[in-house]
């Protein structure tokens, strides 16, 4: 379902699936916020109210008990009716209490409304002769309501504490819950960016890997990239280019062997003619004749020495993309190529060393024993009489390092962009010798590349410095 949809479709999907989690956890954090502020505002209308309603009590019994006495005294109706509006205010002031202390027992409430009937009766009763003995009774009966109200309060103000711990409680609770939420959606947001970026990053690394081949020339392995259906499509369209290149690349090594093939020939005949002229066979030549005739000899052994080249590179080349790969010693490989050529540097006056040593590793050897064998006679070449070609093997972050170094007058700047070139001669050629055919080294990139490795100029004070790298498989 994934690979129908583009890179660019799954990236937008991405993000959007990012930010809904995102949006998602910070819209429950600021409705979790809005919860406990409303709660918190609601506890504490509560808590005033429950104060207004607990101080209201308190002044109507201080109201209802100096009422109570005035008529007491002064028999006057209006009094009795001041302590039955205080009475009445009171008792809905007790009950907005009752209902706001769930905790509270029953029985305090009770106390407070038993206290007030019975000093309503008191002042209902008819009038007697001795009024203080109603005084007496009427301060008996009133007496619990200070008592009372006192508790009421305390039981206010634990409520209030409890209301506010309850509080404080959801708060470090919903803090907690918010902590984990946030810290959640954070990794998760992680993960699937990761995730994701992991799986389109995939089709990029095989396009990637694929560029490089073609860039290679290697032209063996089909090319297929999956993921979304946009890269696909660059896959496909890269794969019809790796065909088209590798046509091309059979193309051009039919056509150079057959252009080869049709240039040996009269080049022979011109080579024999020529050798014909200067045995005199056709007759004695004057030297002017001869000088020329030396000129056409050795030109056309110079043309046939080219064509032999370009015949070498472009079997090499071919035969770069077959490999037969299995465990090498190196050190033994380098030995038996300085070995090989051992009369030659010998002739030449230099030295050749072998340094370090080095695990087996799984290469084309024979493939290999030509890389040794081009980098050596490159180093000959341009080696000082009595100089020295160290060869030196080692082993770095899970790969064979191979190094040739010389004493020769070392690549200039301006060569070391081309030095790998097919038929690239550098600027700095020794003295005296004949020129090469500029293929040695190209070879040697064509085979190292071919394995996977890679092949470098490193700077250096005197001669050449060049480094192959080799991975190990895993």
């Amino acid at each position: 379902m994934l690979t129908k949809l583009s890179f660019r479709q799954l990236l937008l999907g991405v993000f959007l699936l990012i930010a809904v989690l995102l949006s998602a956890a910070s819209l429950h954090a600021l409705w979790t916020l809005d919860r406990l502020a409303a709660h918190s505002r609601d506890s504490g209308r509560h808590a005033l109210a429950l104060t207004e309603n607990t101080q209201q009590l308190a002044e109507r019994s201080v109201a209802m008990a100096r009422s109570a006495r005035q008529f007491l005294v002064l028999d006057d109706p209006a009094f009795r009716k001041r302590y039955a509006d205080a009475w009445r205010e009171a008792r809905t002031a007790l009950d907005a209490v009752a209902t706001a202390l769930p905790y509270t027992p029953p029985a305090t409430f009770e106390r407070w409304r038993h206290a007030g009937e019975q000093a309503w009766e008191i002042l209902q009763a008819p009038a007697r002769p001795r009024s203080s003995a109603r005084q007496q009774a009427l301060e008996k009966v009133l007496a619990p309501l200070p008592s009372v109200n006192a508790e009421l309060a305390d039981e206010v103000k634990q409520e209030v504490e409890r209301r506010n711990s309850a509080l404080l409680s959801e708060l470090d609770q919903r803090r907690g819950v918010l902590k984990g939420q946030v810290m959640a959606s954070i990794v998760l947001a992680a993960l699937l960016a990761g995730g994701f970026g992991l799986w389109l990053s995939r089709p990029l690394a095989q396009i990637e890997s694929a560029i490089d081949r073609l860039g290679e020339n290697r032209y063996d392995q089909p090319i297929v990239v999956r993921g979304p259906s946009d890269l696909q499509h660059v896959g496909q369209q890269l794969n019809w280019l790796r065909q088209r290149l590798s046509d091309l690349e059979a193309d051009k090594a039919r056509f150079l062997r057959h252009i080869s093939h049709e240039l040996k020939t009269p080049l022979a005949a011109l080579r024999e003619g020529v050798a014909l002229l200067e045995d005199g066979v056709a007759g004695a030549l004057s030297p002017n004749q001869r000088e020329i005739a030396g000129i056409l000899n050795q030109n056309t052994a110079a043309l046939q020495s080219q064509i032999e080249a370009l015949l070498r590179y472009n079997a090499a080349t071919f035969d770069a993309h077959h490999l037969q790969r299995e465990p090498t010693d190196m050190a033994a490989l380098l030995a038996q190529s300085v070995d090989g050529q051992r009369l030659q540097w010998q002739a030449a006056g230099l030295s050749v060393a072998i340094e370090g040593r080095a695990a087996p590793i799984a290469v084309d050897a024979d493939k290999l024993a030509v890389v040794a064998s081009n980098l050596l006679s490159n180093a000959l070449r341009f080696s000082p009489p009595g100089g020295q070609i160290v060869f030196r093997l080692a082993e770095s972050d899970g790969k064979l390092l191979l190094d040739c170094i010389d004493q020769g007058p070392g690549v200039a700047p301006a060569d070391a962009a081309r030095i790998f070139e097919p038929f690239y001669q550098g600027s700095r050629q020794p003295a005296g010798a004949r020129r090469g055919n500029g293929i040695g080294l190209s070879i040697v990139h064509e085979y190292i590349a071919a394995h996977g490795g890679a092949l470098q100029l490193l700077p250096s004070d005197q001669g050449a410095h060049f480094r192959i790298e080799l991975a190990y498989e895993t």
